[in-house]
């Protein structure tokens, strides 16, 4: 106590000056970013995303999942160097948007085992192969919007004619698709489609390197849509209903379940890095459910967990139904995806390939 309050009411003089107990050994100061250390030299990404990890907030957040990210590319089994099994997922207006380009070059490269995603992550993929998306504003109002076809996503516009073109362009498939479920019938190879083997065929046929599903098929990556009917996809499967009748193509959700929660179970290691929330999150992370449990996790979103959503919930209410380990590093980051994800793949999946090169 200075010689100051020396005066002032015992009661306030206690509130003011308590005591501080000693701050857990090991305890990080809280430090930004000291630019002057890059002057004429500029920096990286990567250096930027790790000067974050003492800043508080959602900075140290961002700069916590690259590292986890790193540790789960790091990883390798010591008997049998398999990697650790990485399951990526992300909701529909992420593919819309251009996080579109960032997905396709993990699935490109390989960085990641499987996908978890929405119809709409789905067909908005093959729709900008077919025609581009457009920047709009938030503010433009829906009714005039309407009344020229126009379509918004948040702060983009997609023509309606892309979604006719979309069409155009997929009903063929499902004919053709439809024809080969039929002439397997009674043979001992009768085909059951899946989404994911949907998926994988229309990666085949759009045969565009622009399209993550063209390099997931190229790359063997399955494609996991357990809502595929939950969007533009859906509305031609029901139109392609009555093209076909009485004949219907099938689909078989729980082929895919089993595949992906075997993914689960026998991998040696897994990784959850997941976009948004809702059905792409909980399908992943119950399909580690399977094996007690992820050893890592990353979740980026901005919901909040005060009315029990599932994409609001963080990593630890995972570990209480089992499907992250209690000993798993997890973050959740409390960011919108297209800020936050770009600058965590440049510390992570971009930052290791071009090391690698060196």
């Amino acid at each position: 106590m200075n010689s100051q309050s020396k005066n002032a009411p015992s009661s306030a003089v206690d509130a003011v000056f308590i005591n501080s107990e000693s701050v857990p050994e090991g305890s990080r100061q809280v430090n930004g970013i000291d630019f002057n250390q890059y002057a004429g030299k500029g920096i990286t990404v990567a250096d930027l995303v790790d000067g974050m990890a003492g800043m508080g907030f959602q900075a140290s957040a961002v700069s916590d999942a690259a590292q986890i990210i790193n540790e789960m590319r790091a990883w390798r089994d010591t008997e049998t160097g398999e990697k650790t099994t990485i399951f990526l997922g992300y909701t529909s207006n992420l593919i819309s948007s251009g996080l579109r380009e960032t997905f396709r070059y993990l699935v490109q490269h390989k960085h990641v085992s499987a996908i978890v995603t929405t119809a709409g992550g789905v067909e908005e993929d093959f729709i900008k192969c077919l025609a581009p998306t457009y920047l709009g504003s938030f503010s433009t109002p829906g009714q005039s919007l309407r009344a020229k076809g126009l379509n918004r996503i948040g702060n983009l516009i997609v023509p309606n004619n892309n979604y006719c073109a979309f069409e155009d362009w997929l009903m063929p498939i499902l004919d053709k698709m439809l024809e080969e479920q039929e002439a397997s019938r009674g043979t001992d190879h009768q085909l059951h489609w899946t989404p994911s083997k949907m998926i994988r065929r229309l990666g085949k046929e759009i045969n565009n390197e622009n399209s993550v599903y063209y390099w997931a098929y190229k790359n063997d990556i399955p494609v996991f849509c357990p809502a595929l009917t939950d969007g533009s996809m859906g509305d031609m499967m029901y139109f392609h209903t009555f093209k076909s009748s009485p004949q219907q193509l099938r689909v078989d959700i729980v082929e895919d379940l089993r595949k992906i929660n075997t993914m689960s179970v026998r991998a040696k290691r897994v990784g959850m890095i997941i976009l948004g929330g809702g059905v792409v999150k909980h399908h992943i992370a119950n399909a580690c459910l399977m094996r007690n449990g992820a050893e890592s996790a990353v979740y980026i979103n901005t919901a909040q967990e005060f009315d029990g959503s599932d994409a609001g919930a963080q990593p630890d209410e995972a570990v209480s139904w089992g499907k992250i380990k209690a000993d798993a590093k997890s973050v959740k980051v409390y960011a919108e995806a297209t800020v936050a994800f770009p600058l965590i793949v440049a510390a992570t999946f971009a930052r290791a390939e071009k090391e690698l090169k060196k």
